[in-house]
């Protein structure tokens, strides 16, 4: 928001036409939707919120006269401003080339961002410890090494059990033997109690040594990520980090889906609210909820979750949010113009600290 005061002189020295114009017209139809903190619709049909307050302010400067008209989302909306069948929205809408080119935006009166919400982990770190060894998952990573071990110890005992039956007895005894071995050479601990003596069983051992390098490696990574993976979604500052957990929520047709699909993270559940979403991310039925920042902090508040739901201290992605009408509108300055002198105010904090909003 540079150069405000630049803008305006412009505007009122060279959009006075236009407003002049305006001033003697119908009323306007604004578009709004039930979006909190900006647009509530309470329970006896009226309207409240930080853009209602802010556009009946513009509204009262500059002596214009509206009706609202209502829209279950900002879909609607955006056809009717697209066949002009209502004036503006004052719902906050991002501003990006494409509606850029199609609608006319005011000046950006607040910044959105993505925020990332977790669920509380009410339990002590030896009990996440705990239930996580004896999940299905650390079971899965543990079989599948004694699996690998048991092949390659079986085949060097096959061939050494003919030249070095001290080392590698016969029968079960001496499958166990070369279990051991396997073990023994995986871990590096090297006890030298067996070693292969035939040519086939030195080169079945070199084989085996470089493997087991990049096995135990890998293993070593599964069983950390398995072990601590509910302690990672703390840690949680971009979106590489997001990618370590599972279960990833969003709300349908927002700036957080786009998000993830352009970083090509997966989403495991779509929402049509952040009222579901954030119920069900309570419930721990997903490990992260990305939505704006803002209207998150709303009904954590509003629904009383924060001690269910923790919103972490960093944002992912910054939009600005203007008031929209359709292109070449004869109201634009007249409106553009009233927005920036209302956010240039102290009552403009003022009205953000009454609906605890706080931009980025």
């Amino acid at each position: 928001m540079k150069n405000l005061s630049l803008h305006i002189l412009i505007l009122l020295l060279f959009g006075g036409n236009n407003q002049q114009a305006f001033a003697e017209s119908d009323t306007l139809t604004v578009g709004i939707y039930h979006n909190p903190p900006f647009v509530i619709k309470t329970e006896d049909n009226n309207f409240e919120g930080l853009s209602i307050e802010l556009w009946e302010n513009i509204a009262q400067s500059a002596n214009l006269t509206y009706r609202y008209e209502l829209y279950s989302d900002f879909v609607g909306i955006l056809k009717r401003l697209e066949y002009q069948d209502i004036d503006l929205t004052i719902n906050p809408m991002d501003v990006n080339d494409s509606r850029v080119n199609k609608f006319d935006m005011t000046q950006p009166y607040f910044i959105s961002s993505i925020g990332v919400a977790i669920p509380y982990l009410n339990r002590s770190p030896l009990a996440v410890f705990i239930s996580n060894i004896f999940s299905l998952a650390f079971l899965e990573i543990i079989l599948l090494l004694i699996f690998v071990i048991f092949v390659f110890g079986f085949f060097l005992w096959l061939i050494e059990r003919r030249h070095n039956k001290f080392q590698f007895r016969p029968g079960l005894l001496g499958l166990f033997d070369g279990l051991w071995w396997s073990a023994v050479t995986m871990t590096t601990v090297g006890y030298g109690d067996k070693a292969p003596k035939s040519n086939i069983g030195k080169a079945i051992a070199i084989i085996w040594m470089f493997t087991a390098v990049i096995i135990i490696s890998s293993f070593t990574a599964s069983v950390a990520s398995t072990l601590t993976i509910t302690g990672l979604q703390t840690d949680i500052k971009n979106a590489e980090d997001i990618r370590l957990v599972e279960n990833i929520s969003v709300v349908g047709a927002t700036n957080s889906e786009s998000y993830l699909v352009h970083e090509n993270i997966p989403i495991s559940k779509t929402y049509a609210s952040p009222i579901l979403a954030l119920r069900a991310l309570a419930k721990k039925e997903n490990d992260v909820l990305l939505y704006d920042r803002t209207i998150l902090q709303y009904y954590i508040n509003r629904l009383s979750l924060d001690e269910k739901v923790k919103l972490l201290p960093f944002t992912l992605k910054e939009n600005y949010q203007s008031f929209m009408l359709p292109k070449n509108h004869p109201a634009f300055d007249l409106i553009n113009v009233g927005l920036m002198k209302e956010i240039q105010k102290e009552h403009w904090v003022d009205l953000q600290r009454k609906y605890d909003v706080k931009g980025k």
